[in-house]
């Protein structure tokens, strides 16, 4: 069932976590330890938080491993919406644009026996996650400015597996010249039109994301919108990655496969997903050696694929 926590997975993760030995053979320029699944932490590492300011000086607690924008105030919007974490914005989309009356796909069957999971955010019922709708496409954009050889691949592989699990149907948009920001606009209109902003994912510097300085490898999260008193639905949010660490992940043997358990990790994040304690699954907050979803992320993405259609957004 679920599982309350916070941690993140592989050789980065939100909490970002980068195995030591990953610092190590970075400064001594060897090679990674062969079996890389041999690792484990010598000791366990706090994970990192910092807060956001939002409308009513409350705070945003944001998670290193998830941007989970799903603060505890609310902005009104015109036409009785509200967006999580955002300032009241002058207008919003047109309500049910790319809006079908079913879902357009179906969760994959988690394996018997789950495992551990946690979502970032419930609805007012303390049960039911927060999750997008699955009546209209999940749309993203790629900021391409500092991706590594091969990383284009690797996200276009991340987000057709998370696709496939949970039955959200991902549209590439392309490349944006988009920055990240803090505080980003979940409706952007000037930008991408009449509807909620796309995902944004982005490779950044340390200079753009100063949490890459510490053992931070990605983050990410979703913005939460509620037309009256209807259930909170996310429909937009941000993917960040550290561009210097997954350019040397990427000259390893299996470095595509630990980039891709990155951005699997911050992408599941982005459907809902939080960190759970159980190093056996992706959503881990620390180190470990799995690669792709187990269990129990299937079983929480499987009920994070079948959220509500809430065509008055």
């Amino acid at each position: 069932m679920r599982e309350q926590d916070d941690r993140g997975r592989t050789p980065s993760s939100p909490t970002g976590r980068i195995p030591q030995w990953v610092h190590d053979e970075m400064a001594q320029a060897l090679a990674p330890p062969d079996p890389w699944r041999s690792w484990s932490p010598r000791e366990p590492r706090r994970r990192k938080r910092r807060n956001w300011s939002t409308i009513g000086g409350a705070a945003l607690v944001v998670c290193i491993v998830g941007l989970g924008l799903v603060g505890a105030h609310f902005g009104v919007l015109p036409g009785g919406a509200s967006v999580a974490g955002a300032s009241p914005a002058p207008a919003m989309p047109s309500p049910g644009g790319n809006s079908s009356d079913d879902p357009l796909g179906t969760p994959m069957t988690p394996p018997a026996g789950g495992g551990s999971y946690a979502f970032v955010q419930h609805q007012d019922d303390g049960v039911t996650p927060v999750a997008y709708d699955p009546c209209r496409p999940v749309h993203y954009v790629v900021r391409p400015d500092n991706a590594p050889p091969g990383g284009e691949t690797v996200i276009q592989s991340a987000v057709a597996r998370m696709s496939q699990v949970t039955g959200l149907q991902f549209v590439d948009d392309g490349a944006t010249d988009e920055d990240p920001t803090g505080q980003r606009e979940a409706f952007q209109p000037d930008r991408y039109g009449d509807r909620w902003a796309p995902v944004l994912i982005s490779w950044e510097t340390v200079t753009e994301q100063p949490d890459f300085a510490a053992d931070v490898a990605g983050l990410g999260g979703s913005q939460a919108v509620s037309a009256g008193d209807g259930p909170h639905v996310y429909v937009t949010g941000t993917v960040e990655l550290d561009a210097a660490d997954l350019t040397d992940f990427m000259t390893w043997p299996n470095g595509a496969a630990i980039a891709r358990a990155i951005v699997l990790h911050e992408l599941g994040h982005v459907v809902g997903l939080d960190h759970v304690v159980d190093p056996q699954q992706l959503m881990y907050a620390s180190t470990s050696d799995v690669l792709d979803f187990a269990g129990g992320d299937l079983t929480g993405l499987a009920q994070l694929g079948a959220g509500s259609c809430e065509p008055q957004l």
